[in-house]
């Protein structure tokens, strides 16, 4: 497979990061509206069902920072930000704009057409992978969601009563 190939099906890193912070969000207004049902006292499935689809995503996009991150040699500062932003309801909105007007999304994927080289850093090397083969890199997040996910639920939630 030649490096242009999966450069015509990947999504930019702008596209790419727009769509997880759109569902991050979306999945926050879900488990937002099933705490009202909880707390009105109809139901506690709401919460239950989104509080988990929430969770995949919070974990789907924390991920898609960091690979964004690596990609775009991201300042450690700017990766706290975007990591941050999972956790105030819709802020990931926020800082996928912020982003795009200060450019830190522009572009293709760098690592993309880069061969791997023996002098880039562990996380570089592996991001590239990931860019350069799209079907093993979407199984290899899935399955680090999924991993994340299980280790959430053995942990349980952070706050208990």
């Amino acid at each position: 497979m030649s490096a242009e190939a999966p450069a015509r099906t990947l999504p930019s890193p702008l596209v790419w990061f727009r769509r997880i912070a759109t569902a991050e969000a979306i999945t926050w207004a879900l488990l937002l509206a099933g705490m009202v049902l909880k707390y009105s006292g109809v139901t506690e499935l709401g919460v239950r069902v989104f509080g988990l689809v929430h969770g995949v995503v919070f974990i789907g996009f924390c991920l898609t920072v960091l690979l964004v991150a690596v990609d775009q040699r991201w300042p450690a500062g700017r990766v706290l930000l975007g990591l941050a932003s999972s956790i105030p309801p819709f802020a990931t909105i926020w800082f996928d704009r912020r982003a795009e007007r200060l450019g830190h999304l522009a572009g293709a994927w760098r690592l993309l057409g880069e061969p791997a080289s023996r002098s880039a850093r562990p996380a570089e090397r592996l991001a590239g992978w990931l860019l350069r083969h799209p079907g093993r890199g979407v199984a290899v997040g899935v399955a680090a969601v999924a991993v994340l996910t299980v280790v959430a639920l053995v942990v349980g939630p952070p706050f208990q009563k």
